[in-house]
């Protein structure tokens, strides 16, 4: 009998990898449903540990949950190299900004992110099972985009309690996922958050993930992700008058990293 379960299994095994080389669309979709599946079962074994350690919603989970989500990596052979990891070593709170390609961000995230820091994400994520549950008890703060009267609500509370708490926020200011190789327009809050608490901007870049990971095409293998940490932009002394000009350095600042981290020509190159 016990025979008979593992001819099974190794069929399956073996239809499923035959599958994956010949179908791009049967590989993204399989990879995809194990990446959603190991999402959710990490979260509902690290849901008690993280109850168990800290006894509740803190921001100091997240040092657990960043150990799980590290080894997910290995699962779906992505490499990161990463640099200017010294550049989050700032004193007490800031705002961190990132672009926002897609659902593997969140890989991208956890293999740096450093102690002390939450983040900034859609209210609809409360409610995605174990997923919601682990984030909640990270201290992730959520917001309502639909409503801008209470997403600035949030931000506000945002701004008065990092200070406080002393704690990063990370968030990402292109407001949606973008996997086309470029950036979305910066939305200001995040930018508003910094000239009010008068904290650093720290911008974080990740190369395009266009050649290893693409909805649109089901490409969806293994790949190296640059990541840059750049140099904080300090607010000090800066207005509600500056948050545009802020706005506009730190997205062509980005967009120039982007661009150089994956390899493609800038703008300025392109023109000249």
């Amino acid at each position: 009998m016990e025979l008979g379960w593992l001819l099974w299994g190794a069929a399956v095994l073996l239809l499923l990898h035959v599958l994956m080389g010949l179908s791009p669309a049967v590989n993204f979709a399989l990879r995809i449903g194990f990446y959603s599946f190991l999402c959710l079962l990490a979260s509902a074994l690290t849901a008690p540990v993280c109850l168990l350690v800290n006894g509740g919603r803190t921001v100091k989970n997240m040092r657990i949950i960043r150990a799980v989500v590290r080894t997910f990596k290995y699962f779906f052979g992505l490499r990161f190299e990463v640099k200017g990891l010294e550049n989050f070593k700032v004193e007490g709170p800031a705002i961190i900004v990132s672009n926002h390609q897609s659902i593997l961000d969140m890989m991208g995230l956890m293999e740096i992110l450093p102690d002390n820091c939450v983040q900034v994400a859609k209210k609809e994520l409360m409610y995605a099972g174990t997923v919601g549950l682990i984030i909640y008890l990270g201290g992730v703060i959520f917001i309502n985009r639909k409503s801008t009267t209470d997403a600035k609500m949030v931000m506000a509370e945002v701004a008065k309690s990092m200070t406080a708490d002393n704690v990063k926020v990370w968030v990402y200011p292109e407001g949606t996922r973008n996997c086309t190789g470029d950036l979305l327009p910066f939305k200001k809050g995040a930018f508003h958050i910094a000239v009010q608490a008068q904290v650093p901007v720290i911008p974080v870049v990740y190369s395009s993930f266009t050649s290893f990971y693409n909805p649109k095409t089901k490409l969806f293998t293994s790949g190296k992700i640059k990541v840059e940490v750049l140099p904080p932009i300090e607010t000090k002394g800066l207005t509600s008058d500056d948050v545009s000009d802020l706005t506009d350095r730190c997205f062509h600042t980005m967009r120039e990293t982007l661009f150089r981290l994956s390899g493609r020509p800038s703008e300025s190159k392109k023109s000249s």
